[in-house]
């Protein structure tokens, strides 16, 4: 596969799609006419969510000379290093906002996973934290079947049969960065990982921004106390293309039909995970 390449400036066209849908909404991201500036992304941080120091966005030129790793610079000053006219970082801090509890506690088990065993060493339980961090999509259901249709591969159950209730009882947030990131330039072949989450009926009622604040304080529980990010079992693939609405072409259901990007199930795939988390 050719290396993926982002787009070079910073152009409002590429964010009209329905995968950017929230950040427009909540962020007005589509209206910035050029790379939004530090002051900008800065004062879209809410510092009451959290629970340590208040973050901050700060170009990453300016810590060019730190010696201290990146997530421990984020942990002990509450910066964090951002290029600027960079894609990738801007939908970073994108997350913090809508994240910050879960975000900031991605960094502690970041910390603490390195103190115990260095640097050099990855533990199943960090792998899946920046495999999440990077890729991660939630998505919102009243119905634990849904859950389990995605884990089988059973798209078109998920995409065609049921497409009415996208937007309505399954709902999608992205918390991967590096999924925004390309989505700027779609392409087939582009796959998220999916964390399945069962919600009361009233979390659609909620405003856009509440149900945000609802799943950063759910995610943050079943890290803690469920362990769902121990190791990768919770996570299962979920072609983004795939979602409707972040796809023009995906109306037309003869879409699903390529199998080399909508994969079935592998038959000899052990799935430990069994069903999504009651969570709201």
């Amino acid at each position: 596969m050719k290396k993926f390449t982002p787009p070079e400036k910073f152009e409002p066209h590429r964010l009209a799609g329905g995968a950017f849908a929230h950040l427009n909404q909540i962020f007005k991201l589509n209206e910035q006419t050029d790379w939004p500036s530090f002051n900008w992304l800065n004062s879209l941080v809410d510092t009451q969510n959290h629970q340590a120091k208040p973050i901050e966005f700060v170009s990453d030129a300016e810590l060019q000379d730190e010696t201290r790793y990146y997530e421990q610079i984020i942990y002990e000053t509450g910066q964090v290093p951002t290029r600027e006219q960079n894609w990738h970082d801007l939908f970073g801090a994108m997350i913090w906002s809508l994240f910050p509890k879960s975000k900031s506690l991605l960094n502690k088990r970041h910390i603490d996973e390195i103190n115990e065993h260095g640097l050099k060493r990855r533990s199943k339980h960090r792998n899946a934290l920046t495999l999440f961090d990077e890729c991660g999509v939630i998505i919102a259901m009243t119905d634990e079947a849904f859950s389990l249709k995605l884990k089988a591969h059973q798209w078109q159950d998920v995409f065609v049969d049921s497409r009415t209730r996208w937007g309505h009882d399954i709902k999608p947030f992205i918390f991967g960065h590096a999924n925004y990131e390309m989505l700027t330039k779609p392409f087939i072949g582009l796959t998220g990982k999916v964390l399945c989450v069962v919600v009361d009926e009233c979390f659609f009622s909620l405003d856009l921004t509440n149900q945000y604040d609802a799943l950063d304080a759910c995610l943050v529980d079943m890290i803690q106390n469920e362990g769902v990010l121990d190791d990768n079992s919770a996570l299962s693939p979920l072609p983004l293309l795939g979602v409707p609405t972040w796809c023009d072409d995906n109306q037309d259901p003869e879409y699903y039909n390529n199998t080399d990007y909508f994969r079935p199930k592998r038959r000899n795939t052990h799935d430990r995970s069994q069903g999504a988390t009651k969570a709201l």
